[in-house]
């Protein structure tokens, strides 16, 4: 069963950084295109960013230019750098496999204050 565990959000000031971690258990990971999802509160989980088997990413359009996916398919890590931060990046982020979803993390929080 694959478990996902994403780590590295915090608090930070608008216009900072984050580099966000998730690490996938199950050897079909390095096959696997994944996505970043952000949660915000009271709304529904969306895709944010994503990157294929061989490393191809893609951005939702409002993190296109400020966020930078990213994975290493030996220690089954995929990576999501986060720049120039406003407010509205803030969110539970998650770590998936795409196109289907399995069971999801816990998450990490990621609050950008103004």
């Amino acid at each position: 069963q694959v478990q996902l565990v994403e780590s590295g959000g915090g608090l930070v000031q608008a216009g900072g950084s984050l580099g966000l971690s998730c690490v996938a258990s199950g050897t079909i990971f390095s096959g696997n295109a994944m996505g970043w999802f952000r949660q915000a509160p009271g709304k529904q989980r969306r895709l944010v960013a994503a990157i294929t088997g061989n490393g191809s990413p893609s951005y939702e359009h409002s993190v296109k230019d400020r966020f930078t996916i990213s994975r290493d398919n030996a220690k089954n890590m995929v990576y999501l750098q986060m720049n120039s931060l406003s407010p509205e990046d803030s969110g539970v982020y998650f770590c998936n496999l795409l196109p289907d979803q399995v069971n999801w993390g816990k998450g990490t929080q990621v609050t950008v204050s103004s």
